[in-house]
């Protein structure tokens, strides 16, 4: 049924690179945001339902196809489809992965710059001047096109070394740093003056806040922060070993994006608090959501916090500063590495060319659509503006409002219902040798309860619910 190809080498190796791929900056800049927008320790308690509900089925979708077929995107859910439409979901996905990759280096580069700036001391200075750098950077002509392109060339240079020597090699060194970052950033926050507060926000729940909103939110956010829909997982799973367990990986994942997402929240909300003394008020404030959310958040607010919370001793805000966008950096570098593999796997099986020179070209044409999308924030961006938002801004819009949410949603109609049922459990059961006894429990989450929370989700982003 299969042909040789490569394999990740261990298991800790699947472990790491899989989550290498859910982590990333959504972990950071979107988890908070949605945190401090929707109460706090009661979206978390929430958010945490949401993965088990819906993360964790659809991460299993992908694996059981990727590990079924042992193909790239494209072909793998071809081979399912038996010559159907329901062909063409593979190819969506390795579409919607090509056209993140895209802008997502783009902001990868910026993370790259942040490091420069830290340790050039460019980043001292009040809540205007902090803005007006980002802004300044953000719209010159070449200085992120030139960070973006090393970010590239850096990802491409892990790629083109193969599975098991190139991806699996990085991640196994990458996600242990990104982890010890995160908990040295997060223990030095948490011992501010005041950062009680906001660990108190964090862990506190206060359940008179929770609305509709926060279960859609924590839904959404459950969604994206997984990496699903993207052809990232199902690529991935497509190199695990046949006796792989598909149901503790997924388990063992998601409990490690969740433990990265918390220790996220560790890491921002104490400065902030001890930054802030209304920060509870800044953070539900709807009309604030552009400063404390996405780059707004990132680029813009935190360098400040960082500033406020250790004015004290200046020198440990810079080192807290430095250490927070070399996490930023590794995050982005572990998830564009995903995003990359999709399209080179599709490359170099369909065009039956070698794995250097289907990295190649996506390399190649992934910074093509980059540096466009770098312009759009530049002096030229009136004639990358369309309908009122930039090329970058519809880039995000399509693949992260409409492209990720629709090819979860097919993936569970055509895994619930067209694939074979007994296909889907041999899988499942590593063909019986495990007992599976979720099997049906997972079965009508896929076909039933996963379609209608994304439903909800599309719904509730354009405003109908």
């Amino acid at each position: 049924m299969t042909t040789e190809r490569a394999n990740f080498g261990t298991k800790l190796g699947i472990i790491l690179a899989t989550a290498g791929s859910a982590v990333g900056l959504g972990n950071v800049w979107r988890f908070p945001y949605m945190t401090g927008q929707n109460g706090g320790a009661a979206f978390l308690l929430i958010y945490i339902a949401c993965v088990v509900i819906l993360g964790v089925p659809c991460m299993l979708n992908e694996f059981i196809i990727g590990r079924r077929a042992q193909a790239n995107t494209a072909r793998a859910y071809s081979k399912l489809a038996n010559g159907t439409p329901w062909r063409l979901i593979g190819l969506f996905g390795v579409f919607t992965g090509f056209m993140i990759t895209g802008y997502y280096v783009v902001v990868s580069g910026w993370c790259l710059q942040y490091i420069y700036a830290s340790v050039a001391g460019h980043l001292n200075g009040d809540a205007s001047y902090v803005k007006s750098y980002f802004d300044t950077f953000a719209a010159h002509p070449w200085k992120p096109i030139l960070w973006m392109l090393v970010f590239m060339l850096m990802c491409h240079f892990i790629i083109s070394k193969g599975v098991e020597k190139g991806i699996e090699r990085a991640s196994k060194l990458m996600m242990p740093l990104l982890f010890i970052l995160l908990v040295v950033i997060a223990v030095a926050s948490c011992l501010l003056p005041g950062a009680g507060r906001g660990i108190s926000f964090l862990f506190n729940p206060d359940f008179s806040c929770v609305d509709s909103k926060t279960f859609l939110g924590a839904l959404g956010q459950a969604f994206y922060s997984l990496s699903l829909g993207m052809g990232c997982l199902c690529t991935y799973a497509s190199y695990f070993k046949r006796d792989t367990h598909l149901t503790k990986s997924a388990a063992q994942i998601v409990a490690i994006d969740t433990l990265i997402a918390v220790l996220a929240g560790l890491m921002i909300f104490p400065a902030f608090f001890a930054s802030y003394p209304d920060a509870a008020d800044k953070l539900a404030d709807p009309e604030l959501a552009g400063q404390y959310s996405g780059p707004g958040l990132v680029f813009i607010t935190l360098p400040n916090v960082f500033q406020q919370a250790f004015s004290g001793a200046p020198l440990i805000g810079e080192l807290v500063a430095l250490l927070f966008y070399s996490l930023l950096s590794l995050a982005a570098l572990t998830s564009l590495m995903s995003l990359h593999e999709v399209s080179t796997a599709f490359f170099h099986e369909e065009l039956k060319i070698s794995r250097k020179w289907g990295a190649a070209i996506v390399t190649v044409l992934c910074a093509l659509i980059g540096v466009f999308c770098s312009l759009s924030y530049g002096d030229t961006r009136e004639w990358l503006v369309f309908g009122g938002q930039s090329l970058f801004g519809w880039f995000d819009f399509l693949t992260g409002q409409i492209f990720l949410p629709t090819g979860g949603l097919l993936t569970c109609l055509f895994l619930g219902w067209y694939v074979p049922k007994h296909i889907v459990k041999e899988e499942f059961t590593n063909e019986g040798t495990l007992r599976g006894r979720f099997f049906g429990i997972y079965l009508f989450a896929v076909r039933y309860v996963c379609p209608i929370c994304i439903l909800l989700i599309f719904l509730h982003q354009f405003g109908v619910i």
